[in-house]
């Protein structure tokens, strides 16, 4: 593992990398996930953005960055406007060009989840992520291209309604983004649509998957994947439902 003042790296494998914003509650960052290719390297999600991530993870200036967000939320686009390239769904183009708190639920960060000030005067109550207008807007079955990687765009709305995972079918790898973790799947925000999201989940439970890259959390397997989203269906993990129970 390697580490900045904000920022922990940890690398993988099969040339991916996880990068967390260090204090930020882990109940609350979202993984940032930098996979290097032959040509380009691709960075999915880009956490707060509250430190120049672009700057200070080193890595990320080897060589030419895509910046690819899973979704418009503050916890994976704020750092988005810190990348050249910036690709996104076109469902949601206009809250990545024109956030606000209520828009990117930046409304819904405590203050005990930022644990240091990540700049003078930084205030949680009144924060919200620069603009970020998309230099590239994909759907379903568009391709990013690394060189020597390639990876699906997938939609799966239910989460916000241009969630997407990114998915490498020549190794099983998915990266899921908030529709897909080991834990309580949102499903109650102001764009949130629950119909969708299982529609979504039965699709992903019959994929081919090996690996689980997820929004938030641990990564894991085929099986786990299975199991978590038996559990969604039923009730046990939505926010929606007073049964529901943790990802332990």
């Amino acid at each position: 593992m390697t580490q900045s003042n904000w920022y922990n790296i940890n690398n993988l494998d099969d040339g991916v990398s996880r990068i967390l914003e260090a204090h930020v509650a882990a109940d609350w960052r979202c993984n940032i996930w930098h996979v290097r290719g032959r040509d380009r390297d691709l960075v999915i999600d880009t956490g707060l953005g509250l430190r120049p991530i672009a700057k200070e993870i080193t890595m990320l200036a080897e060589r030419p960055v895509i910046a690819l967000c899973t979704h418009s939320h503050h916890d994976h686009a704020g750092g988005l406007c810190q990348f050249e390239t910036r690709l996104g769904h076109v469902a949601e183009a206009d809250i990545f060009a024109n956030p606000t708190r209520e828009s990117t639920v930046a409304n819904l960060l405590e203050p005990q989840s930022i644990r240091q000030l990540p700049y003078e005067g930084f205030d949680v109550a009144d924060w919200c992520y620069r603009a970020a207008p998309l230099t590239g807007k994909i759907d379903e079955g568009d391709v990013i291209d690394l060189g020597d990687r390639v990876f699906q765009v997938l939609h799966f709305p239910g989460h916000s309604p241009g969630s997407i995972a990114l998915w490498e079918a020549t190794s099983g790898i998915i990266f899921t983004g908030d529709t897909l973790y080991d834990g309580i799947l949102y499903d109650h925000l102001y764009h949130s649509v629950p119909d969708q999201l299982c529609k979504s989940l039965r699709r992903l439970r019959e994929m081919p998957v090996s690996r689980v890259h997820a929004g938030h959390f641990n990564s894991f397997g085929r099986q786990r994947m299975q199991t978590v989203i038996d559990e969604y269906l039923v009730g046990q993990r939505s926010m929606l439902c007073p049964g529901r129970t943790s990802g332990d």
